[in-house]
């Protein structure tokens, strides 16, 4: 099943339950998210492939664990060209993020693929801070284990949140390193899992073909579900649509101008007598003039 709104495709999220409750399940269609992020950050195919893989796992990971207004920021500081990567995410299946170079490239490795972990590096951290409407949001961090970041998501929800789990992420890119497909599997193991589902899905696991090749396959969410853990095993609980999505505003730049150094707002009122201010996860511009700025100042200085 794809989720069609105003006759056009649109990418959705599945949660589901395994084996009578054992295992959540998550999968998502992300490639028209990535899509839209390739064309506003102008991303080369590695860079495409490191964003689009945490674009996808930030909107699983906050399907999982947020609620209502609840949102989540998603970092990876590796040591790679790519630079660091910044996804945030919230309940309702939006997500925005950038990368600190967008413009990495490699040529395809012994495997005939992009390499992500050259593009981020093996040796860093990722963290995952949760802002739950409480005064203090909660931040879990790992150092990075692959690069690759499926293993490294892995590797978070195992260590920082203790919950054993399977991340598996995949960008696919055209020929002329457009996005072709985009997308992902998560599979969280409960308590009350039985060592007899555990080992089955660790054999499932170990022979499942590629996440690539199962999309390109037009496998869909529900269907990647069910050859993980059998249709049978499977009930679906809720589909949430996906999208790319900024709400940045100029009323927002403003409270952050407000917040900088009394000296600093200075001198682009006396010397640049202006600011541009430039969104970082879409790219949308926003001017102050000097008299803007000097409301702002009065405000928030005097």
């Amino acid at each position: 099943m794809k989720i069609i709104l105003g006759g056009k495709m649109k990418d959705y999220l599945v949660k589901s339950l395994a084996y009578e409750g054992q295992l959540r399940v998550y999968a998502i269609d992300a490639t028209r998210t990535v899509q839209q992020a390739q064309k506003i950050h102008n991303t080369w195919s590695a860079g495409t492939m490191a964003l689009g893989r945490t674009l996808a796992a930030t909107a699983m990971l906050s399907a999982a664990s947020l609620k209502g207004k609840e949102k989540m920021t998603v970092k990876i500081m590796g040591d790679g060209p790519a630079g660091a990567i910044v996804v945030d995410g919230n309940a309702e299946g939006k997500v925005k993020g950038y990368l600190q170079n967008p413009h990495v490239h490699f040529p395809l490795n012994d495997k005939n693929k992009v390499s992500v972990k050259d593009a981020v590096g093996s040796k860093g951290f990722l963290s995952v801070t949760k802002d739950l409407g409480l005064k203090m949001p909660f931040t879990g961090q790992v150092p990075l284990v692959s690069g690759e970041l499926g293993e490294d998501f892995t590797y978070y929800l195992a260590k920082s949140e203790q919950i054993p789990s399977a991340v598996g992420l995949a960008t696919v890119l055209n020929e002329d390193n457009s996005v072709k497909l985009a997308g992902g599997f998560m599979i969280q193991v409960l308590p009350q899992t039985s060592k007899k589902i555990i080992t089955k899905l660790e054999k499932k696991l170990a022979l499942l073909p590629a996440l690539s090749e199962l999309m390109i396959h037009n496998n869909s969410p529900e269907e990647i579900i069910f050859e993980l853990c059998g249709k049978n095993n499977v009930k679906i609980l809720e589909k949430i649509p996906v999208s790319y999505s900024c709400d940045c505003s100029k009323d927002r730049f403003a409270k952050s101008l407000s917040s900088i150094a009394a000296k600093d707002l200075e001198t682009m009122i006396k010397e640049d007598h202006g600011a541009e201010a430039i969104c970082h996860f879409c790219g949308k511009k926003y001017y102050f003039s000097e008299d803007e700025l000097k409301k702002l100042y009065s405000k928030s200085f005097s």
